[in-house]
């Protein structure tokens, strides 16, 4: 690996991050708004994480990808931020259902 290619990565690591803590520090927006919104939410951002752990061979559970995206147990997350999702709201997710 070349200099500018442990650059990018750096770069992409940090956007990751950054990307990671700007959503926890907004916990008032819901996953379901992300979804209608932008296609992913908090928990697909969490599986592409687990998803890229298990390509390099490090084996990782659903609730720990999900903890280093929330920054706490998804449980705690759910009990602390989640709203009930309005009919509008979850009738925009049927559209975006299977499109991450």
């Amino acid at each position: 690996m070349n200099e500018s290619d442990r650059s990018r990565i750096e770069w992409e690591a940090a956007a990751f991050r950054r990307l990671r803590d700007h959503l926890n520090e907004r916990s008032d927006v819901q996953n379901i708004d992300l979804m209608n919104l932008a296609g992913f939410c908090r928990n697909c951002l969490a599986n592409w994480y687990q998803q890229a752990a298990e390509e390099t061979g490090v084996s990782m559970t659903k609730s720990q990808a999900r903890e280093t995206i929330y920054g706490m147990p998804y449980e705690t997350w759910q009990a602390r931020h989640l709203k009930q999702a309005s009919e509008a709201d979850l009738k925009a997710s049927e559209k975006n259902r299977g499109s991450h």
